[in-house]
């Protein structure tokens, strides 16, 4: 794997941890469900990387992207913010991208590896954009 591609999984990592702490402390219901989604299938995907079996692993991570979509698709009618709508999109990205590569059989590539990166990236910067509207509107609120 490419030194940055590996810069960008830790990167990743790091605004996951930044991101749901700031949602739980700084963020309403929609932050905080999305936060604990997002952080209950990034810990599943991390089990699914476990499994030996590449093929199974490989349908296992296409499962947790449709879960970690339809979940946020859900909180996206429940709540209607701006940022779950732009994440649901871009994990329909992702999504499709997995399902790409199951049905052509084709292997993980630095390809994969790059825009599997960007999307989980973008789907945490909409989620951290989604705390920061929420506390600048509690702080207008208090005001």
């Amino acid at each position: 794997m490419l030194a940055p591609l590996q810069l960008l999984y830790l990167v990743n990592w790091l605004l996951l941890a930044v991101t749901c702490i700031g949602a739980w402390r700084w963020g309403a219901r929609p932050e905080r469900s999305g936060a604990a989604l997002l952080l209950g299938t990034w810990l599943a995907v991390v089990l699914a990387g476990l499994i030996r079996d590449k093929e199974l692993a490989r349908g296992v991570f296409l499962a947790l992207d449709g879960v970690l979509a339809l979940g946020l698709l859900l909180l996206a009618l429940r709540h209607t913010t701006r940022w779950l709508g732009v994440a649901v999109l871009l994990q329909g990205v992702q999504f499709s991208l997995h399902a790409y590569y199951l049905v052509a059989a084709r292997r993980y590539d630095n390809l994969f590896v790059m825009v599997n990166n960007l999307v989980s990236l973008g789907v945490l910067i909409c989620l951290l954009a989604g705390v920061a509207l929420a506390w600048r509107s509690r702080r207008a609120v208090a005001k």
